[in-house]
């Protein structure tokens, strides 16, 4: 039997890793949108939390998936890609946030 070459780069599952860390945070925001869970008792704090819980997740789960061998490696890159991509969006928005509340202040 022939052994895969597992060196090659695999661009659609690297794809597929990015696609799922950056959905599931979109995902968060939609709820939140949407107020989707507030039957549950949801309110803003908790999409927080579950929002860069999902980022968390998403690069812990692509470092454990570097670890091991191919294509599962071209995966956990695209999942670390995707939940860093999630923690630069809750960064600009608390930049822009803190920025908005110095500027409000001023007047």
């Amino acid at each position: 039997m022939t052994e895969p070459d597992s060196g090659r780069p695999r661009p659609g599952v690297a794809f597929l890793g990015f696609a799922l860390g950056a959905g599931l945070p979109a995902a968060v925001v939609v709820a939140l949108a949407r107020d989707a869970l507030a039957d549950l008792g949801w309110r803003g704090g908790e999409y927080t939390y579950a929002f860069l819980g999902v980022a968390c997740g998403a690069v812990g789960a692509g470092c454990l998936c570097r670890l091991a061998r191919p294509p599962r490696r071209s995966f956990g890159t695209g999942l670390i890609l995707g939940g860093v991509l999630g923690f630069a969006a809750a960064i600009a928005v608390a930049v822009v946030l803190y920025l908005a509340l110095v500027r409000w202040g001023q007047f």
